[in-house]
C-alpha cells in the first residue's frame, strides 16, 4: 500500500483568543496534497479563525501551526505567498483594474523587484483564466462583473500564484446555486491537480458532495473528522447545529443529504 503524502497543513493543539474570549481550544487537524478538506460548523465555531492561523494572518496563543514546513506567523511574507494562496470571503473590488490585471497580481510573489511580467507569468495567468472560464472577460473591469464572476477572478488570482496550499474562506457565500456548484468544482479540480485545498463551508450538502474529508468544529473545538458520510450523522448534526434534521442519501450519488425537519403538513 502506498503511503499517503506528508501533510502540508499541520495544526497541533492550536488555541486562539480574541481578548478574553477563547475562540479556538486545542484544535488539531492535517491536510495533504491532492485532497479537499472542508471546515464546517455553526457560526462562531472557529472556522475562519482557523483559516487565519493557517494563512499566517494571526498567531496561535498555544500549540503549533505549520504550512509546508513553515511557521505561517513568522515566515517571510513572500515565502508564504509562494506556498499558500487565500481566497477571502468578501475580497475588495474597488480597484479600476481589468480581470487580467487582477489575476496577474497573483504572480507578484514570483516576480522580480521590478514586477516585470515574463513569459512564465503570462502563461500562468492565461492558464488560470482558462481554468476559471474567464478568458472572454479578461479585458473587463472588476467593478463591471457580477458577484459570481468576481469570485472566479479571485479564485483565478490564487491559482496564478501557483501555491501548494489553497485556502478558501467561505468562497461560496452570497452566490446562487449554480455559482456555488461552480466554485466547488474549481476547488475539486485544484485538489485533483495536486493542490492541498482547505475550505470553510456552511452548506453541508455542498460540503458532502465536494469534500474528501470534513472537520466539524463546535465552540472552538474539533468534534468530528472523517469522510462526509461518516461525519454527517443525524445525531451529530442535530447536536452541533442545535436543530432536528433528516439525514438521507442522494439517490444518484449516494452522498449524504441533510435537511432540517419541518412540521408535518397536511396532505391536500
Amino acid at each position: 500500500m502506498t503511503a499517503p503524502p506528508p501533510a502540508l497543513v499541520e495544526v497541533r493543539e492550536a488555541s486562539f483568543r480574541y481578548g478574553e474570549r477563547l475562540a479556538m481550544d486545542r484544535v488539531s487537524f492535517e491536510a495533504r496534497a491532492g485532497e479537499l478538506v472542508g471546515l464546517v460548523g455553526p457560526n462562531g465555531a472557529g472556522k475562519s479563525t482557523l483559516i487565519r492561523l493557517v494563512a499566517g494572518l494571526a498567531a496561535p496563543s498555544g500549540g503549533t501551526v505549520r504550512l509546508a514546513g513553515l511557521d505561517p506567523a513568522t515566515a517571510p511574507r513572500r515565502e508564504m505567498a509562494r506556498a499558500c494562496a487565500l481566497v477571502p470571503q468578501d475580497p475588495p473590488v474597488h480597484w479600476p483594474f481589468t480581470v487580467r490585471e487582477a489575476v496577474m497580481m497573483g504572480r507578484a510573489p514570483r516576480q522580480n523587484l521590478f514586477a516585470a511580467a515574463g513569459p512564465l507569468d503570462h502563461g500562468a495567468v492565461r492558464g488560470a483564466l482558462e481554468a476559471c472560464e474567464l478568458l472572454p472577460l479578461a479585458d473587463r473591469r472588476l467593478d463591471a462583473l457580477s458577484g459570481g464572476e468576481r469570485r472566479r477572478v479571485f479564485f483565478a488570482r490564487a491559482l496564478a500564484q501557483e501555491p501548494r496550499v489553497l485556502l478558501l474562506d467561505e468562497a461560496t457565500a452570497f452566490l446562487d446555486l449554480a455559482h456555488q456548484v461552480a466554485a466547488m468544482r474549481m476547488a475539486e479540480v485544484a485538489a485533483r491537480g495536486g493542490l492541498c485545498v482547505v475550505a470553510v463551508l456552511h452548506d453541508l450538502n455542498l460540503a458532502a458532495a465536494s469534500c474528501d474529508r470534513l472537520v466539524v468544529l463546535s465552540r472552538g473545538r474539533v468534534v468530528a473528522e472523517g469522510r462526509p458520510a461518516d461525519v454527517l450523522t443525524e445525531e451529530r448534526v442535530a447536536a452541533v447545529w442545535g436543530l432536528p434534521v433528516w439525514r438521507g442519501e442522494n439517490g444518484a450519488t449516494g452522498e449524504p443529504v441533510v435537511l432540517p425537519r419541518g412540521r408535518a403538513r397536511p396532505k391536500p
